[in-house]
């Protein structure tokens, strides 16, 4: 019979339930395990500073750790903090990345990214509000954010937060960001949101007030105007992080599957021999297997060209990795019946999480209508 939750993911979540807003302890246990075995901050590149993996190399690591909801954590590779990290490591000063990305690094603290705005479309940033002002020697954040990843987690220190410097700019050059300690005067966690009902504790999504909120004009990254570029550097990696992931969290579902109509009797048979279900299980290994070369092959293009040169084959794995995973997921809850839906099993709550995978980091649209763009431009005329 199949395990209806990973044991240690069991032991997560009775730790949870006792006081769920609360990083359980067997997390830490598990860190340090991860740390002594040289398993730590595989994602970052500079191997001055962690494992010194390639895009190619972290992404089969990246399935494995997304077969958990657990994992990433444990490894130090969980967002946003792994999108902060590289963004501090890319871009942040001597003095920010001694400040903040040093105790990323090392686990100590936590973070999240203020980007997203509730009364705007944000998945066209132009449209982000959120005013950043220059005061002197100061800056002052007005606006409100939500789906601030992280921000309900207690050891959740600093926010990058993207708003206007200037509204009179060229479109994408209005922007810049900005790290603001969400202990700095006039910022409030109004709630954290759910997602299909889930809060995912203890991390939780949080909806950030910046009222008058005064940081030193030392905390802007890179120079004003620079929050796009900033924007196209971190998602990049990212991007490829999200789609692994969701392959990873495809084969778990998969194999649940598996055991499950091999297990189960219907109508005289067991439901393995029924050719509904071995069609299912046949199409979820070739698109698993599918979504797989491509996100892989995105890597590679990204490792040798570079995150703009690859923006195709980017743009095609977020829009196949968790459209993929979506659909092996349905299938594997409906083998499950009501089982499927429960809480008794991981299926419900991982299908949640993969259905946020078709917002997170640019919808669908977006992705598609960038592909669009880029395969038209080779048929432009010569000029």
């Amino acid at each position: 019979m199949e395990q209806r939750v990973y044991p240690n993911e069991q032991v997560w979540a009775d730790q949870i339930a006792a006081d769920r807003w609360q990083p359980p302890a067997i997390v830490e246990q598990l860190k340090q395990e991860a740390r002594e075995q040289g398993l730590w901050t595989l994602f970052l590149s500079d191997p001055d500073r962690a494992a010194g993996l390639t895009n190619l190399e972290y992404a089969p690591l990246c399935e494995i750790m997304g077969r958990s909801l657990m994992a990433p954590e444990i490894f130090n590779c969980s967002a946003p903090d792994v999108g902060n990290m590289e963004t501090l490591a890319r871009y942040g000063s001597p003095e920010q990345q001694q400040r903040w990305l040093d105790p990323l690094l090392s686990a100590e603290i936590r973070s999240c990214f203020s980007m997203t705005e509730p009364d705007v479309a944000s998945s066209d940033a132009t449209n982000i509000r959120t005013s950043i002002v220059r005061d002197g020697d100061d800056y002052v954040i007005n606006g409100r954010k939500w789906w601030s990843t992280g921000a309900g987690d207690p050891r959740c220190r600093i926010a990058i937060v993207m708003g206007r410097t200037d509204p009179a700019a060229e479109r994408h050059r209005q922007q810049s960001m900005i790290l603001v300690p969400l202990d700095t005067p006039g910022v409030q966690v109004l709630r954290t949101l759910t997602v299909f009902g889930y809060d995912h504790a203890p991390h939780g999504h949080g909806e950030i007030e910046f009222r008058d909120a005064r940081v030193p004009a030392s905390n802007l990254l890179l120079g004003e105007g620079r929050g796009f570029e900033i924007a196209q550097g971190r998602l990049g990696p990212g991007r490829i992080h999200h789609c692994m992931r969701s392959i990873g969290m495809a084969e778990r579902a998969l194999e649940a599957m598996c055991r499950r109509v091999r297990d189960r009797v219907a109508f005289g048979k067991p439901l393995a021999e029924h050719g509904t279900i071995r069609a299912d299980i046949a199409r979820s290994r070739v698109e698993i297997d599918q979504a797989r070369l491509l996100v892989l092959h995105a890597a590679d293009r990204m490792d040798k060209a570079g995150a703009k040169a690859a923006r195709k084959e980017i743009a095609a794995i977020k829009v196949v990795a968790p459209n993929v995973a979506l659909a092996v997921l349905d299938r594997a809850i409906q083998a499950h019946g009501g089982a499927g839906v429960s809480s008794d099993f991981f299926l419900a709550a991982a299908w949640a999480n993969e259905r946020t995978m078709r917002i997170v980091d640019g919808p669908d649209e977006v992705h598609l209508e960038a592909l669009a763009k880029l395969e038209l431009r080779r048929y432009d005329p010569p000029r």
